[in-house]
């Protein structure tokens, strides 16, 4: 992330989008050159939108800054709310946090149930790709193994993505984790308490074992707004034999349509900031990625 100043093309566009997802909103223009609060803008004019699902007041929600009885503490542990940022201290403007990657061109929350970061987890499940005989497939270009993982197209907009949600007040990731891939990806909601148990113990060995941490902070996303953002920790979980998750039948759940394993390379196209992801774990397992030797070579 290019810190306060965001004005880093590539790092901010899809917060910049319209219509807003779910509604008619056309946001404010921001062009590039604007995008960084560090830039001087006085006829900046953000278009101001929450949705009503949000103003309703879920219990995943805050109520408004304006309410009386509100008096949350930005860039802290709140009670079970996480408000810390994963990129660092944010600024307060006007009792309302400031997107740490720039403007946006619409001011409230929009879908996103917090004031200022919106913590989700990302469990990137993986195994390699292998043949009748379960020999490791190579890519027959890049020479490298290939890595599949488990990819859930989503209802809300159809975009192939990682299993992830959320984080519960006072739930600790890893626990995120487990549970948004066993919903999602296993269907566990839905099963007899048997099922349940089974799925547990084969989740708990997959997930106690060593992992890595993709990625942690600020996540381009369309759902984003100058006071609200999304921040997620990405982490991988790899099953080296692939027996683990030969036990455990893939069933999509939840906010899921479908469920797949997919073959792992840069023809992917995923939601969000999941391709970026997804290409972090192919370097650092060693597997393939490109056909195109020169981005094998030289990475990102």
């Amino acid at each position: 992330m290019s810190g306060s100043n965001g004005s880093k093309e590539n790092s901010h566009n899809k917060a910049r989008t319209s219509p807003y997802p779910g509604s008619k909103v056309e946001r404010s223009q921001v062009p590039n050159e604007k995008v960084g609060w560090l830039v001087e803008w006085q006829d900046y004019n953000p278009v101001e939108y929450t949705a009503v699902s949000v103003l309703a007041g879920p219990r995943w929600a805050d109520p408004q800054i304006s309410e009386s009885n509100f008096s949350p503490k930005f860039n802290e542990k709140d009670g079970h709310i996480e408000r810390k940022s994963q990129n660092g201290l944010y600024e307060i403007e006007n009792g309302r946090p400031r997107n740490p990657a720039g403007r946006t061109g619409l001011v409230g929350r929009g879908l996103l149930g917090r004031w200022g970061p919106n913590h989700a987890a990302d469990p990137i499940i993986t195994r390699w790709k292998r043949d009748s005989s379960g020999n490791k497939i190579t890519h027959p270009v890049s020479g490298k193994h290939i890595l599949q993982f488990v990819a859930i197209k989503r209802k809300d907009c159809g975009e192939w993505a990682i299993p992830g949600g959320m984080v519960d007040p006072g739930e600790k990731i890893s626990a995120t984790l487990k549970r948004e891939f066993g919903e999602e990806a296993l269907n566990s909601l839905q099963k007899s308490s048997a099922e349940k148990r089974e799925i547990e113990e084969q989740l708990h060995k997959l997930f106690s074992q060593e992992h890595l941490v993709i990625y942690k902070g600020y996540v381009d996303d369309p759902r984003n707004t100058d006071n609200a953002w999304m921040e997620t920790e990405a982490v991988n979980y790899h099953d080296e034999t692939g027996e683990i998750m030969d036990n455990l039948t893939l069933e999509a759940g939840d906010d899921a349509g479908k469920v797949k394993w997919v073959d792992i390379s840069d023809k992917l196209k995923l939601y969000a900031s999941h391709s970026q992801f997804i290409k972090l774990v192919a370097e650092k397992r060693d597997a393939h990625w490109s056909e195109d030797s020169e981005a094998d070579c030289h990475g990102v």
